[in-house]
């Protein structure tokens, strides 16, 4: 009961006045009980009467402070002190006024106004604590506010941080699963059983040039560090590397459409983004394919975005098979750039005319130059501290 009764404290500042409105004057009420009508043993309907009277009285005399206080917060100090000095005066004065009223409308005698002095500095001192415990209590929640935006501030660079080691987690573990599809069995397999038909059928140029992308294609990819970006200029020359293979291999069967705006080459993307969806889409739209297929890459500038899509014209899929093996490799593509961007990224399928499977990315625009510009700020600053 009482935890709930906290947390609807805290969520509501005009019920936390209230409440403490509330619990103040009631502990004054049993405070002058105590000290005064119990010690003159004055212990009768009207002498309790008349204190649970003031205690209203104070509730209302008081309640007007608060919005003289917020209004003049904000202004100086010299300001503060004068408005609540003179606020403490004269709401005194009126509540002292009105308790000499009920004490005499209790009593059924005339009021006691030359014993006003005396009532009055009891009410000064009671006005003066309110006034310092409102302060007190002001100060404190906003002290209880701006540590709570730090705390928050320090979770949400602490969720960032944790985004961030799992975007390099995922970078890396991408590497190591291209290094395991491009050194797969399979595609070596593939590639030099397609050399050693080239030369048993004389057409030794053709299985010198396939030898030699092979050799470019594995040292690039064995030299290749687990970083979290690089640009796309740089993305499209590790997929060429490979597709040049995939080319020879194929020959008319594979048809290569490229749309690469210049202005995106600068771009970081995720290393080894594209690569599974490539992968996907030479298994499924081109060597399952009898008559082959296409391969398209387009690349746009949209604004502050960059937008990417691969298509392919293979039997295309069902958008809702999370379990088929091509499902995995996509869902591993969108999970990535769920860590790296969160909510800044789009990442859809769609179906292709006539056939086939269209994969579009839109991801944050960001320049090489502007990162390393902003690398070289942060060197600067930190060699002048």
């Amino acid at each position: 009961m009482i935890r709930p009764l906290v947390a609807a404290l805290h969520a509501d500042r005009d019920a936390r006045f209230w409440f403490c409105q509330l619990i103040g004057w009631l502990g004054w009420s049993v405070g002058t009980f105590l000290t005064i009508t119990l010690v003159d043993g004055n212990v009768d309907w009207i002498h309790v009467g008349h204190i649970a009277m003031s205690a209203v009285l104070g509730v209302l005399a008081t309640s007007p402070l608060r919005p003289i206080y917020q209004f003049t917060f904000e202004s100086g100090l010299g300001t503060r002190l004068s408005v609540a000095a003179i606020s403490v005066i004269l709401f005194s004065a009126l509540w002292t006024v009105l308790r000499i009223q009920v004490f005499a409308w209790f009593m059924g005698e005339p009021p006691l106004w030359e014993e006003a002095n005396y009532w009055y500095f009891g009410s000064l001192f009671v006005f003066l604590s309110w006034t310092v415990l409102y302060y007190g209590i002001k100060y404190y929640d906003m002290l209880t506010t701006e540590h709570q935006k730090l705390l928050e501030e320090v979770a949400d660079k602490r969720a960032e941080q944790m985004l961030r080691f799992r975007a390099e987690a995922d970078a890396h573990e991408a590497q190591m699963r291209m290094l395991h599809y491009q050194l797969a069995p399979h595609f070596l397999f593939n590639t030099l059983n397609a050399i050693n038909a080239l030369v048993r059928l004389g057409e030794v140029a053709r299985a010198q040039e396939m030898i030699q992308l092979l050799g470019d294609f594995l040292r690039h990819a064995l030299k290749q560090d687990a970083v979290e970006s690089v640009t796309l200029d740089y993305e499209m020359e590790s997929l060429m590397l490979y597709l040049n293979i995939e080319k020879a291999r194929f020959e008319d069967r594979l048809s290569l459409r490229l749309d690469i705006d210049p202005a995106s080459l600068n771009a970081r993307v995720p290393a080894l983004l594209l690569q599974p969806i490539i992968e996907n889409a030479m298994k499924y739209a081109v060597s399952e394919c009898e008559d082959g297929g296409e391969l398209s890459i387009v690349s746009r500038v949209q604004e502050e975005q960059l937008y990417l899509e691969v298509t392919d014209t293979g039997p295309g899929m069902e958008m809702d098979s999370a379990e088929d093996s091509r499902g995995i490799g996509l869902r591993n593509v969108r999970e990535r750039l769920e860590a790296l961007y969160g909510e800044n990224q789009t990442f859809k399928l769609g179906a292709n005319d006539p056939t086939g499977l269209t994969v579009s990315i839109l991801i944050p625009l960001i320049l090489a130059d502007d990162e390393l510009a902003g690398a070289q700020a942060e060197e600067a600053v930190f060699a002048q501290a």
